[in-house]
């Protein structure tokens, strides 16, 4: 299966996120607001800016999946990249949102009973969200799509979310008006972490960042071709999921032009079977 074909399955996570998060979002604001449930409420409105974030990776997945042009000779792959971008500031703003929320909540003191229907409601959103999260968790390793990876630790969080706003309101029953602070800000700081984790890996990709030891698996892989009298150079970088690798090699000075090919194409296939790099620009010096 090619890469066009892997980000157009990657849009079914997306969309199934973008659809889950209109119904709970709708679910929770309503059954919140009748239910007297403030955390509940507050959780609707993270899924609200969520359908946000999941369009975004949905626009990043179909312009990544556009050809090459005049002005983007390589493709446009890191479209998908700069969508797990925008999913993680998403993430950062509700998670720091959470934890200022739960800041507030201490302070005033609230001591509101919620009914249990907004906590039975809270469960069942977070359950949906797990099982949307495990769905493109897996779609998003098979096909190697960061974006979709940014989404399905977005859903993840907000199953936590949703999870945390169920031990408060079961807090709430029994006079443990604590537990919903605490919870809130666990589940605040594990947003945050994991949308920093997202941001790392994309800037890391967008600036050309290349994992050093992959570097040194590719050029020990490449010196095992008997024709390579060494390697001068490996580079690396990632655009979208798609890996680019520059090698420089050094042969004997006595090839000819079709023998010296003939190395280089020994080596993109060998680059292709070893570690699936299907865009290898391979550079042919004399040893001496």
């Amino acid at each position: 299966m090619n890469h066009s074909d892997n980000l157009k399955r990657g849009e079914r996570g997306a969309w199934l996120s973008i659809f889950a998060y209109i119904f709970l979002a709708a679910t929770k604001l309503i059954i919140g607001y009748t239910g007297n449930s403030d955390a509940l409420q507050a959780d609707g409105l993270n899924n609200s800016t969520d359908v946000i974030a999941s369009v975004a990776v949905l626009i990043g997945l179909k312009i990544s999946r556009k050809p090459p042009d005049d002005n983007h000779h390589y493709g446009h792959f890191r479209a998908e990249t700069i969508a797990s971008l925008f999913a993680a500031f998403i993430m950062m703003f509700v998670g720091v949102q959470v934890i200022f929320s739960t800041i507030q909540k201490v302070f005033e003191g609230e001591s509101i009973k919620p009914d249990m229907i907004t906590a039975w409601t809270a469960l069942g959103a977070a359950v949906i969200m797990l099982l949307v999260y495990l769905y493109n968790v897996k779609l998003a390793k098979k096909i190697n799509s960061s974006a979709l990876y940014a989404a399905a630790q977005d859903n993840r969080s907000d199953a936590l979310v949703s999870i945390g706003a169920f031990v408060g309101i079961i807090g709430a029953q029994f006079g443990l008006f604590w537990l919903d602070p605490l919870a809130g800000l666990l589940v605040g700081l594990i947003i945050c972490k994991t949308a920093w984790k997202i941001f790392k890996d994309a800037t890391h990709t967008l600036t050309d960042g290349f994992d050093k030891e992959k570097i040194k698996k590719i050029r020990s892989s490449v010196e095992k071709e008997p024709d390579v009298k060494a390697v001068k150079n490996v580079k690396g970088r990632v655009l979208g999921n798609e890996q680019f690798i520059d090698i420089t090699i050094l042969v004997d000075t006595h090839l000819n032009v079709k023998e010296s090919h003939d190395i280089t194409v020994r080596i993109e296939q060998h680059l292709y079977d070893e570690h699936n790099i299907r865009n290898a620009h391979i550079h042919i010096e004399p040893f001496y």
